[in-house]
C-alpha cells in the first residue's frame, strides 16, 4: 500500500521486535527482478537486495529466520543468490492454480540453492473442487514441504477452513499446511484459530493487522492466543506504538465496509482499494450499490 517504501529505521525496528518476541519467521518483502519493477517507482523491499538485507540484520543476535515472497513471472531464477550468500532463509512462492507447475519449478530451484520453501496457493475461494484437487495432487508430487491455504479475498468462514484443511491434508500427505487469512469480514483471527484446531501449523500474521486492503490476522492477537512461553507480546506492542501506529495517519488498512463488500461477494479487493484511495471513500453506500448492481 506504500509501494514497499519503508525506511531502514522502520524495518530494523520491526526485525528487532519480532526477533525479541520469539517469532519464527519474518517475511521482509519480495524477491523481484529489476526488469519487473523500476526502483524509481517502488521501494527496496520489492527486491530484498542483499545489501539492504545486511543493513537490517547487522549487529543483531539473529534468532528469527527471514523469508521473502516470490511471484511467478516477476523473478528470474538466476537472480536468486545461493542461500549461503544471503541473509534470507526461506522463499515463499505465490501462485494461482493455473501456475502450479511454474511454482513447483521455482520452489525446487530455490531448494536446490539451499532455501526453505513454501508454495502459497492463492484465491482458492474462486477455484472449483476439481481444479483444486488437481492442483493439490500436483503439489503432492513436489519436494516442497509446506503448502499454504490462502484466503486472498477474505471470503471464508470457519466451516470453509475446516473443509479445506481436511482436503489439503488428505491430498497432501506428508506436507505441512499453512494459513494466510485476510480480514475483509473481521474473520482473519477467527479463521486462523479454526485452522490451528484443524492441525494447520504455519500461521501468517502481521503487526496490528497491517497489510494491503483489509489487512491480515493481527500478530499480537495470535501470539496472545497461543500462550506459548517462547513468545513475548510486549516487544510487539512497543513496535506497534512506535512504528505501526504512525502509518495509520498515512494509509488505511483493516476492516472497512468496501473491503467487507468485496469479501462477502468473493471478489478481488482491487475495486475496494481504488474506492478507499479516492476522495469518496466515505461514500460506502454508493460503493455497495455499484458492486451489487454489477452482480445482479
Amino acid at each position: 500500500m506504500n509501494k514497499w517504501r519503508f525506511d531502514d529505521k522502520f524495518v530494523q525496528a520491526v526485525y528487532r521486535a519480532l526477533n525479541e518476541a520469539g517469532v519464527d519467521y519474518m517475511e521482509i518483502g519480495y524477491l523481484s527482478s529489476e526488469s519487473a519493477f523500476s526502483r524509481e517507482e517502488v521501494g527496496p523491499w520489492r527486491f530484498c537486495g542483499e545489501a539492504d538485507l545486511q543493513r537490517i540484520v547487522e549487529g543483531v543476535d539473529k534468532k528469527i529466520k527471514l523469508s521473502a515472497m516470490a511471484d511467478i513471472g516477476r523473478i528470474e531464477p538466476d537472480d536468486i543468490l545461493p542461500q549461503s550468500e544471503s541473509a534470507l532463509d526461506m522463499v515463499r512462492v505465490a501462485c494461482y492454480v493455473h501456475q502450479v507447475d511454474k511454482a513447483v519449478e521455482l520452489a525446487h530451484h530455490c531448494q536446490d540453492k539451499g532455501y526453505e520453501t513454501t508454495i502459497n496457493l492463492m484465491a482458492v475461494s474462486t477455484v472449483g473442487p476439481r481444479d483444486l484437487n488437481e492442483a493439490l495432487d500436483d503439489l503432492a508430487k513436489s519436494r516442497v514441504p509446506i503448502i499454504y491455504l490462502v484466503d486472498s479475498f477474505g471470503a471464508f468462514y470457519s466451516e470453509d477452513i475446516e473443509v479445506l484443511a481436511k482436503q489439503y491434508m488428505e491430498r497432501l500427505p506428508g506436507k505441512t499446511i499453512g494459513i494466510h487469512a485476510h480480514n475483509n469480514q473481521q474473520l482473519a483471527f477467527a479463521n486462523t484459530i479454526s485452522s490451528i484446531i484443524c492441525g494447520i501449523n504455519y500461521l501468517d500474521a502481521t503487526l496490528y493487522g497491517i497489510g494491503r486492503g483489509a489487512g491480515n490476522c493481527p500478530l499480537e492477537l495470535l501470539i496472545s492466543f497461543l500462550k506459548n512461553p517462547k513468545f513475548k507480546v510486549r516487544p510487539l506492542i512497543k513496535v506497534i506504538e512506535e512504528e505501526i501506529l504512525p502509518w495509520r495517519e498515512k494509509i488505511d488498512w483493516g476492516y472497512f465496509v468496501p473491503y467487507m463488500v468485496t469479501g462477502v461477494m468473493n471478489q478481488h479487493p482491487r475495486t475496494a482499494m481504488a474506492h478507499m484511495e479516492s476522495e469518496r471513500k466515505d461514500k460506502v453506500l454508493e460503493f455497495y450499490d455499484q458492486v451489487t448492481s454489477t452482480m445482479a
